[in-house]
């Protein structure tokens, strides 16, 4: 029997087709590198009776191969699809997980809302309904209307208001932009009303958001993507953070719809200056422990967070989203190797901490409570 530490990662499989596998491959590889028997696996390969996994690892000349291993000792869950027999898995207690399951982004939004101690950091947001958008519109001069469940800047459209005419911009589910004006507020709400309706992605809600003024350069939305994660000592940690900057006149900074990757000092430095730019970025690091503890709190054991963070033409700091899964590939796109590599391996670094502190499960032995 191997005496390597055991890690799985669950994801989705239909085939020998994964979901990231671009990221899953250099996650594997760096398990591989670390001293960790590393596979990925899926709900439909787990064997509860013989406990065994049918595990994946990249093939030599590319594509995957597979083979029986070990139950794992911990497990990383980077599954994005809320299908059952996920959910089932997820819950059915076989695993030790390296990050518990993580709620709605509109009951996370309100659970941070309700905290004092990061409330400070949340825009107004509330759940969609006909009339929300006008009475945001009395109180903000950009509100956004955006899914709940949404990735990637799908199906976020921006409102806005110059003279006596409303504007709507955005993408919608297949990033293509849209664009339409309205002469009265009830025909924008119908047309938002539409929207909704036509851009749902899977069953989810919208969100009706207070807009923030992030064109640090004019005509061009700008954002902040923040990781924290554990390390190897099991404390969460910065990793690393970087700006995304919009298509002139695009209203979503996203990489997928086109988004420039830009390290942060010099970027917001060309704006505020070096001392206040040094300012802005502790805030930023304060928030995200701040949001991390009280996520944790709620949910349970993390990992990491991916945090959207705005810094509006003011300097002020204000957090737009949290994702319990988030990509790296900003720090790829910047240049970064070395923040890059560290963003890959420490989830593997966390997951071995787990085990070498005795909160892994033994090799072999699955949990069968509830």
């Amino acid at each position: 029997m191997s005496t390597k530490p055991v890690i799985g990662i669950l994801t989705w499989r239909d085939g020998k087709r994964f979901a990231e596998p671009g990221y899953l491959r250099r996650l594997v590889t760096a398990g591989k590198r670390m001293g960790a028997e590393t596979f990925l696996f899926s709900h439909q390969d787990v064997n509860t009776a013989e406990k065994k996994i049918r595990g994946f690892v990249p093939a030599k000349g590319g594509g995957w191969e597979s083979r029986l291993y070990h139950w794992p000792q911990v497990v990383i869950d980077r599954y994005r699809k809320r299908v059952d027999a996920y959910m089932r898995l997820r819950h059915s207690g076989q695993f030790q997980f390296a990050n518990s399951p993580f709620g709605k982004k509109w009951r996370v939004t309100e659970l941070l809302a309700r905290d004092e101690r990061v409330n400070k950091w949340i825009p107004d947001t509330y759940v969609y309904a006909k009339g929300k958008v006008k009475t945001m519109l009395d109180r903000y001069p950009i509100v956004y209307v955006k899914p709940g469940n949404g990735t990637g800047g799908r199906s976020i459209v921006k409102i806005s208001q110059e003279g006596k005419r409303y504007l709507a911009s955005g993408r919608d589910r297949r990033l293509k932009k849209r664009q339409a004006s309205f002469a009265s507020r009830e025909a924008l709400e119908n047309w938002i009303l539409k929207w909704v309706r036509e851009q749902r992605i899977r069953d989810g809600n919208f969100l009706v958001q207070q807009g923030l003024d992030l064109s640090l350069v004019p005509g061009r939305v700008a954002d902040v993507r923040l990781l924290i994660q554990k390390n190897s000592a099991g404390k969460w940690d910065v990793t690393g953070c970087g700006v995304r900057l919009g298509q002139t006149g695009s209203s979503i900074s996203n990489l997928h719809g086109g988004g420039r990757a830009i390290p942060f000092a010099a970027f917001v430095g060309k704006r505020f200056g070096s001392e206040r730019t040094q300012l802005i970025e502790r805030e930023c690091h304060r928030m995200a422990h701040a949001v991390a503890s009280v996520l944790e709190e709620k949910f349970g054991q993390m990992m990491e967070f991916g945090l959207d963070v705005g810094v509006d033409v003011a300097g002020r700091v204000w957090l737009i989203e949290v994702n319990p899964k988030p990509g790296r590939e900003i720090f790829r796109q910047m240049g970064d190797a070395r923040t890059y590599e560290e963003a890959i391996a420490r989830p593997v670094a966390f997951a071995l901490h787990l085990i070498s502190s005795g909160q892994g499960q033994k090799k072999g032995a699955g949990n069968t409570g509830a």
